[in-house]
């Protein structure tokens, strides 16, 4: 009788806990999966944060291109986070959130500039922001827009 308690409410919760954990970190391994073969597919636009333009690229038409995303954060990235706290340290369950969010950034921007026919994309530039839920110790996300001028 004690075990079956015990297996009622120890071991199925961390089953349940553990179960979880893998699906998520089966979904974040996807989306990087997917994140390089789109990264490989516009490998051949050119890609600099440089502010001049060279004078190959002086008479071409300058266009704004931006890419957004917003990834969401978990309970176990967050508990993670909280026990990096007390001890100090790299927060490696959030570099893999922020790793993400800029590289689907990136590849969106680099997708509008293809979809305007660019050859490569100059001045690029990235912003961040956390969304609800990070001050609360609560699940939130993280926002990177990223932006530049493409040029045709």
């Amino acid at each position: 009788m004690i075990f079956f308690q015990l297996f009622i409410q120890l071991i199925i919760p961390l089953s349940l806990v553990g179960v979880c954990f893998l699906i998520g970190k089966g979904i974040e391994l996807h989306h990087f999966k997917k994140l390089t073969q789109r990264e490989q597919q516009l490998s051949g636009i050119i890609v600099t944060n440089l502010k001049t333009i060279p004078l190959e690229y002086a008479n071409a038409q300058p266009i704004l291109v931006m890419g957004s995303a917003v990834i969401a954060t978990d309970y176990f990235k967050v508990f993670a986070a909280g026990l990096r706290t007390l001890f100090g340290g790299e927060m490696k369950s959030y570099v893999t959130l922020m790793e993400r969010a800029r590289r689907e950034a990136m590849v969106r921007l680099l997708e509008q500039a293809a979809g305007q026919g660019a050859s490569a994309v100059w001045n690029i530039r990235y912003e961040t922001s956390t969304t609800h839920g990070q001050h609360r110790k609560k699940p939130g996300g993280v926002e990177v827009q990223a932006y530049g001028t493409a040029l045709r």
